[in-house]
């Protein structure tokens, strides 16, 4: 086994800061060689749900060892979390302070909070039964401006919104949207309280996974950091290249196959870049927002049908809008080179946009959805799926009506 190193009070503050900054397995190869009391103490400064990742990635001594030196409360909190799924509520729970049952006085437990405010930042006190069944909460300005002789049955708020420990992180979000709280309760399938996650915890986990969906749209892992070690991020990045080269064979086999239609007219292959520039950030203007509905809850059951007309539609507008200033830019360069065509040229580059920006709009929202219907994360890739189907619609357009329309 390997040596353990120990580390000092002063320095904890700043082995946690460093693991913000890394990956879960990088984070956990940093830490499996401390100490046990080392470890917890760093974990304990992290966010519960990050802390959680950490700990699954240690090897097994070293997630024993800061199991056996975390607090007991502690040490428990993170057992229950660990049987919830990842990303999901009960991975983010604290464990519940200030629970008291509803028959306990105001008095006694101001009394009680006393001591307890010295070393915990108190937001809500919960009230529940024997069976841990949450009845209620109690701010601290109803506790504090109440009478010291009432009980907090008389004095909490009843049926309060929790959040269940199984439901996914992503759907909780949607639920607390409208509900901004500093603290959520969590209660299990049987309504019994058992922790607490804080709104800023929810709110930061929901940024970077939003902030992940821009990585994963073009094959970056989400373990990836800017401290993940080059050999690993070559390792994580190399194969998304090698099928992003696959697909770009194929838009190559595209202009291919038109290769007597491009020795024809050389012009074309000015326009080419054009095409596929414009129609390609149609569809990811298609995509984000696809991707964006999806995360937010506001893409209802049925309304993909409806999402993809719309993408259509704006995809033929801003064709429109675009060809035309295209087919001048074609008309323009076709005259300055004598062209006889040039009028049969423009018309196929405004022809082309508005077919490719169609296409486009409808694989930007289609992407997504047929990735999320075959089990697969909605943002994985998809900008290199999108990509290749942008690149050959729009070139192949633009070459087959050169074909058949330019004589």
């Amino acid at each position: 086994m390997a040596a353990v190193h120990h580390a000092s009070d002063e320095l904890i503050p700043d082995l946690a800061e460093e693991m913000k900054s890394r990956a879960a397995g990088s984070a956990a190869a940093k830490l499996e060689h401390f100490g046990g009391a080392e470890i917890s103490r760093a974990l304990s400064r992290l966010s519960p749900g990050f802390a959680m990742d950490v700990l699954d990635a240690l090897p097994a001594d070293a997630r024993e060892r800061a199991l056996a030196s975390a607090s007991a409360e502690l040490a428990r909190q993170w057992q229950r979390n660990a049987a919830y799924p990842k990303e999901s509520i009960g991975r983010m729970m604290e464990p519940v302070v200030a629970a008291y049952p509803p028959e306990a006085s105001v008095g006694a437990t101001i009394e009680k909070l006393r001591e307890l405010v010295k070393t915990t930042f108190i937001t809500y006190i919960y009230v529940v039964d024997a069976a841990e069944h949450l009845l209620g909460i109690v701010t601290m300005r109803d506790l504090l401006f109440s009478d010291h002789g009432s009980t907090l049955r008389n004095v909490m708020l009843r049926d309060p919104f929790a959040l269940p420990a199984n439901l996914p992180m992503m759907e909780a979000m949607k639920l607390v949207l409208d509900r901004h709280y500093p603290v959520y309760p969590v209660i299990d399938a049987d309504k019994r309280l058992i922790g607490l996650v804080r709104g800023q915890s929810m709110f930061e986990a929901h940024a970077i996974e939003i902030s992940l969906q821009a990585g994963s749209m073009v094959g970056l892992e989400k373990e990836e950091r800017v401290a993940t070690p080059p050999a690993k991020s070559l390792k994580m990045r190399h194969p998304w290249l090698q099928l992003n080269l696959l697909t770009a064979f194929l838009a190559a086999a595209v202009v291919g196959f038109f290769q007597d239609t491009i020795d024809r007219l050389v012009i074309l292959a000015l326009f080419l870049p054009v095409l596929a520039g414009q129609s390609g950030n149609t569809g990811c203007q298609a995509l984000a927002v696809t991707l964006r509905g999806m995360t937010l809850g506001e893409l209802k059951p049925g309304g993909a049908r409806e999402l993809v007309s719309k993408e259509a539609w704006l995809g033929a507008m801003n064709g429109a809008g675009v060809g035309l200033m295209a087919a001048l830019g074609m008309y323009i360069t076709a005259t300055g080179q004598h062209l006889q065509q040039a009028v049969t040229l423009s018309v196929v580059v405004f022809l082309a946009m508005v077919g490719a920006c169609i296409a486009s709009g409808i694989s930007g929202a289609m992407v997504p959805l047929t990735l999320k219907r075959m089990g697969f994360d909605p943002a994985t890739a998809s900008s290199i799926f999108l990509t290749t189907a942008t690149d050959v619609v729009s070139m192949g357009m633009l070459l087959f009506l050169a074909t058949v329309m330019v004589r």
